[in-house]
């Protein structure tokens, strides 16, 4: 009750900030102390709250490295944020996030510019009603907010340690999850049938199981992390609730109905991108590493993001799927086997 509370007055906690703070309120006060010409990938940075982010981080100077599968909406997209910022440098990269060879291409390309990377924000995200499944033969919505983000980390992970190494600067790594992750209980958390459901397939649990399966990667990555003393961090953020894409995805009458009795509970936009923007620039975090904010505050979160035997056991689980699913036999395949991770390829 004290929470609703506090959010509903947008009282702000020991951050300084709260729910009803914006993206460009917690990157300009002075805690925020942006170091010159960082380079960020945003993933779903097109619309919604992704573009939000991408708006304020390249107000602040920093390079945008911007992966999409719609390249006529990320150019429209481009041309907005470069009217309101003329120097802002930002480059489209085509990716399906959906689609793993897709995301060897994109980080392929990535590399071939020769660039840093500081910050991967981990924001695209998917709710599908019915079910479906990636060119991978992965149910979609697990492919798109969790798998693809997942391998897409592995794949740049080095990439940002070197980068960290090499300028002094600490890398930050931002899963957008979601409070909804507290739906899922132990039992209803199995990886097989979550990649690839048998019957009885619910749009509401498969994105509630992702939410949680971020943050157990956050957690997981983030103990890698330490062990070996990298300068690169990983946190989990929820934006709070607002009405973008993944919402008007999911229209019924009980959604509509529900959206319009509590509209004086959503964020605006900037409310919902401003979680993100503090974790992945302000200073009062540095160091501070698989954790999980909300209204750019450290919060408390489900018991089972805390298992580590969990985490450690989906990790796994995915990295045998990954593997499984890279090396069926293609020429794509084999053209592009030299971006793989050591860890991707086939045993010998």
């Amino acid at each position: 009750m004290k929470e609703a509370l506090r959010y509903l007055a947008g009282v702000a906690g020991p951050s300084g900030f709260g729910s009803n703070s914006t993206a460009e309120q917690v990157t300009e006060d002075s805690p925020c102390l942006i170091p010159p010409q960082l380079t960020a990938i945003i993933t779903g940075g097109t619309s919604g709250i992704g573009a939000e982010t991408a708006r304020v981080l390249a107000k602040r100077g920093v390079r945008l490295i911007i992966p999409a599968r719609d390249v006529k909406k990320a150019a429209e997209m481009k041309e907005r944020v470069q009217k309101e910022s003329p120097q802002a440098e930002i480059i489209l990269l085509e990716m399906d996030l959906s689609s793993l060879a897709s995301i060897k291409r994109f980080c392929s390309e990535f590399f071939s510019l020769g660039l840093p990377l500081n910050i991967l924000i981990n924001n695209a995200g998917k709710f599908s009603q019915k079910l479906e499944f990636s060119e991978d033969k992965v149910e979609m919505t697990f492919a798109t907010n969790y798998l693809g983000h997942y391998f897409l980390t592995e794949m740049l992970l080095e990439k940002m340690i070197e980068t960290a190494n090499q300028t002094g600067i600490e890398g930050r790594i931002i899963n957008v999850s979601s409070v909804i992750h507290n739906w899922v209980k132990r039992d209803g958390f199995r990886f097989g049938l979550m990649f690839n459901p048998l019957s009885s397939y619910n749009g509401t649990r498969a994105y509630a199981q992702t939410k949680l399966a971020n943050i157990l990667h956050v957690k997981e990555i983030s103990r890698q992390l330490k062990a070996r003393n990298a300068r690169v961090t990983i946190n989990a953020v929820h934006p709070g609730i607002v009405k973008t894409g993944i919402i008007r995805e999911h229209k019924s009458f009980i959604t509509d109905s529900f959206f319009f009795l509590v509209s004086k509970l959503l964020k605006t936009t900037s409310q919902g991108a401003s979680t993100t923007c503090y974790v992945a620039l302000n200073q009062q975090i540095n160091g501070v590493s698989g954790k999980y904010f909300a209204d750019c505050n450290e919060m408390n979160c489900s018991s089972l993001t805390n298992d580590e035997s969990l985490g450690r056991k989906l990790w796994k689980q995915t990295n045998a799927l990954i593997r499984r699913r890279l090396w069926q036999p293609t020429s794509e395949n084999v053209n592009l086997q030299m971006c793989i991770p050591v860890m991707y390829r086939p045993l010998q």
